[in-house]
């Protein structure tokens, strides 16, 4: 069994012609050396385990010699309590190796995986707006596991198996090197069809997992909430269905062919192995019954037989595990060697204490190329579009001191967010500066900015997680006081209170159990219960009806008592007591005063106030 398992690893290795990188090896060695103590256990361990595998067929050939010879029955028995013995160590050894090569693989996993799920979160925003979820989440499951798993299996097998071919080699040379020779002549008979059936089994294999991964995708996209209510409002569900059929058919089929082919190979070379069995014994047979070879030893050639073509095989199919682990290492560490856009400076320090004011000093800004924050694999492209991103913000310039409200007003796809996501350094700037109390922005750690500047986003996004951890995001030292006045202020206390676990109470897969003015009231709770500085609301009040509205605009109102706030709206009605109001058209500010001042100078914001508010100009069109 061991033979063909060996076998049936070498089948299915990647194909891999690429050449060793010395790079990727370095990088593997500086995540296996923290496991150096028991790295160098197991491959002792794994030395003595292929030293007993090698004694117990020549201490089986004695028992046989023993028996012939008609030694005295103590002898025998010894060598049958050797026999014992040996299993027990081999067993012994088996089980601390296996223990061993758990903690190193384990190990391995898990600090890959936390250096790429915490390099991942160092990313810029446009990472994940241009990367697929579920290819970067494989990075962190399969190619993680592949990795560990081959990075195991070639530790143990190389130095296990050639020190288990070089011991059996000797010993059968020493008992018989023409029965060895006729042993070597068959090699090519198992390795040459193992190389050539695993190049079609692994295409095969690569054409299911391209099914199964486009399967996934559509399932996570399909059942995910929107994506279910967009299938049923388009009447698509039978299509969906069909599409989906076709490619598990595929699969299935890829599946039932390639379970023919291992069948088929493998019931070949079992027959291989048999008749190389029968001219062992044969051969064996012929010498000892002419006096050249003792009977035990054609026994111990025998035993040693099976125990030569699984070394031999498994190292014959050795560089393409290697090429398969090297492909998985390098896919994780694809990911690791993209850089960071936001990173903090030497000498980096914290925000001003107390209230600070929020200056944007002459910024102008354009959004990364996908070279710079993304891979073409994760997307899905053949190559990444390195022209650099056109310029969106254009030389704005504006102040808000502590406890002022600054707005943002205009057209949509103005620049509006993008100003927004520059105030809490989600990107930096290309010219210019943006300041918290007088301090550039990019001159503060970005802990102290998290702490300083807090933001609702338009959509209000929520946790597949209770209303407690959705709270305690903005706040993990908040008691339980601590959520009940924010929910209270955000006038959403009756609510959890009503549901069935109250606090505990699962919202559901981007908070959709709750409505849509209810996930928005829940993250400005949040953000009361973070306290920040700097309030920026990106469209808060946007789901909300006129009721709830009204009541979040006075949780707001308190909440924004001495702070800097910057909120951008296109409702007007919440922003006329906003102490200046910006109307930022093609990123540029093209109107700036207050409410009353902007009405009279009736320019673009007059325009759009009176869109919202004369809908006498424009009689409805007919249906």
């Amino acid at each position: 069994m061991t033979a063909w398992h060996s076998l049936y690893n070498a089948m299915h290795a990647q194909q891999d012609k690429r050449p060793f990188s010395m790079a990727t090896l370095r990088r593997i060695a500086g995540f296996a050396r923290p496991h150096r103590t028991m790295l160098t256990w197991f491959v002792l361990l794994s030395v003595a385990g292929a030293v007993l595998a090698v004694a117990t067929p020549v201490v089986a050939g004695r028992v046989v010699d023993a028996i012939v010879r008609g030694a005295e029955l103590p002898v025998v028995v010894w060598l049958a309590v050797i026999i014992a013995v040996l299993a027990l160590a081999d067993a012994g050894l088996g089980l601390v190796s296996r223990w061993l090569s758990a903690r190193i693989g384990e190990g391995l996993i898990l600090d890959l995986r936390t250096s790429v799920f915490d390099h991942v979160q160092r990313m810029p925003v446009a990472f994940f707006t241009r990367t697929r979820t579920g290819a970067l989440v494989s990075r962190l499951n399969n190619d993680v596991i592949g990795a560990h798993h081959t990075f195991s299996n070639i530790l143990s097998g190389v130095v296990g198996n050639v020190v288990t071919l070089a011991l059996t080699v000797f010993v059968m040379v020493s008992l018989s090197w023409q029965i060895t020779l006729l042993a070597l002549l068959l090699l090519p008979v198992f390795v040459l069809p193992a190389r050539r059936m695993g190049a079609r089994l692994a295409r095969m294999e690569r054409e299911a997992a391209d099914h199964n991964a486009r399967m996934g995708t559509q399932m996570t996209e399909r059942f995910s909430a929107p994506g279910a209510t967009l299938i049923k409002l388009f009447g698509r569900p039978a299509r969906e269905s069909a599409e989906f059929a076709a490619r598990a058919r595929r699969v299935a089929d890829i599946g039932v062919r390639t379970a023919m082919v291992q069948s088929v190979f493998v019931t070949a070379l079992t027959l291989v192995s048999a008749l190389a069995l029968a001219l062992v014994y044969g051969l064996g047979g012929f010498y000892s019954l002419r006096g050249q070879l003792e009977p035990g030893n054609v026994v111990a050639l025998a035993l040693l037989l099976t125990r030569l073509y699984a070394p031999l095989t498994s190292l014959a199919g050795a560089r393409v595990e290697v090429m398969s682990a090297l492909v998985s290492f390098e896919r994780v560490f694809e990911v690791l060697d993209l850089k960071p856009l936001i990173t903090d400076r030497p000498g980096a320090r914290r925000a001003p204490e107390g209230p600070v004011s929020l200056t944007f000093e002459h910024v102008r800004f354009a959004y990364p190329s996908a070279d710079k924050v993304s891979l073409a694999s994760l997307e899905e492209v053949a190559t990444l579009d390195t022209r650099g991103g056109a310029e969106v913000v254009h030389d704005v310039s504006f102040h808000a001191e502590p406890g002022q409200m600054i707005a943002l007003v205009g057209s949509s796809g103005a620049g509006k967010s993008t100003l927004a996501q520059l105030a809490v350094r989600l990107y930096d700037v290309d010219s210019g500066a943006v300041r918290l109390g007088g301090v550039d922005i990019r001159d503060l750690t970005a802990d102290s900015v998290r702490e300083t500047v807090g933001m609702v986003t338009q959509d209000g996004h929520l946790f597949h997680e209770s209303v407690r951890a959705n709270l305690l995001l903005g706040a993990p030292e908040a008691t339980e006081d601590d959520l009940w006045d924010a929910l209270t202020r955000a006038r959403l206390d009756d609510l959890i209170r009503s549901l069935p676990d109250g606090l505990d109470t699962i919202v559901g897969e981007r908070g959709y159990r709750l409505s849509g003015g209810e996930r928005q009231r829940l993250t400005i709770a949040r953000l009361l219960l973070a306290r920040p500085r700097v309030v920026i609301l990106d469209e808060a009040t946007a789901h909300l009806d006129s009721t709830s509205e009204a009541a979040v605009q006075e949780a707001l109102a308190e909440a924004l008592e001495g702070r800097t706030a910057l909120v951008i709206a296109h409702r007007l009605s919440t922003i006329r007591s906003a102490d200046q109001i910006l109307v930022i058209e093609d990123g540029r500010v093209v109107e700036q005063g207050t409410h009353t001042d902007l009405l009279a100078a009736e320019g673009r914001y007059e325009q759009l106030h009176r869109t919202q508010f004369d809908h006498s100009r424009t009689p409805e069109p007919a249906v």
